[in-house]
């Protein structure tokens, strides 16, 4: 018998940016669908555990970058799946904010998951197949609405939408590159995924959140799981070059 489409079973999956957050949950799902995952995060954040692997690595440095990616591959083969969760942003207001912290931004946001996905993605290319997924989010595609951002917030930064933006297209450009050698490339953009700090201390924002939302509510972080392991997995063989907004409906009005 075939393996089950939604199994991930004697795959191995990198997740880059997999302590976060979100991360967490998509490492957990990966591997109660039977994977084993590197997990790579910032110096001292990543876990292991049962069929984790936990990593040290800064992404936006270039050179450590293209280091890891080779160790990794000597030591555990070419990945399966890759998911780069990864994200470089300044925190600052649009007119605080000076060309060099927007270089910096980007060199986090794109550089680094151009060089990522570039060098993963031959590797599955010159192995038989793959699947990459990188993160986009729903400020790639819409701008923030400045009336959901009372202070103390402040609004979404530029900065990380045009990065998100320049991700949804360096997706396609993957897709159709890697495509005839069997490596699929998919984005999948949250929306409002607010982290429990935030839900718990600016419930008036959370409810602001909620109200732009067709379903009325804010993501949970187990929902954003279900569509990295879905792209991953054997069930979108034939889906390649897409952006799969998990946002509640925010993209749609």
């Amino acid at each position: 018998m075939s393996q089950p489409p939604f199994s991930l079973e004697n795959r191995d999956i990198w997740v880059v940016g997999g302590a976060g957050y979100l991360g967490q949950e998509v490492v957990k799902m990966l591997t109660q669908l039977g994977a084993t995952v590197l997990c790579a995060d910032l110096p001292g954040k990543a876990q292991g555990g049962p069929q984790v692997t936990a990593a040290d690595l800064d992404a936006a440095d270039i050179l450590a970058l293209e280091a890891f990616i080779a160790d990794q591959i000597a030591a555990r083969g070419v990945p399966h799946g890759l998911v780069v969760m990864t994200y470089a942003s300044t925190a600052k207001k649009f007119n605080d904010l000076t060309a060099a912290d927007f270089d910096h931004a980007n060199h986090g946001n794109l550089t680094a998951t151009f060089t990522l996905a570039r060098a993963v993605g031959h590797a599955m290319a010159e192995n038989g197949g793959g699947s990459v997924v990188l993160f986009s989010s729903m400020y790639g595609t819409v701008s923030p609405d400045p009336s959901i951002y009372e202070k103390p917030m402040n609004p979404n930064p530029v900065e990380y939408g045009v990065g998100k933006a320049g991700i949804q297209q360096l997706t396609r450009y993957l897709a159709v590159h890697y495509g005839p050698r069997g490596v699929r490339c998919n984005a999948i953009s949250p929306g409002p995924f607010p982290n429990p700090k935030i839900q718990s201390e600016q419930p008036d924002f959370i409810a602001r959140l909620s109200q732009k939302v067709p379903l009325g509510r804010v993501g949970q972080s187990s929902e954003i799981a279900g569509a990295v392991a879905f792209l991953l997995s054997d069930a979108a063989a034939f889906i390649t070059g897409q952006n799969l907004a998990v946002d509640g409906g925010w993209t749609i009005w």
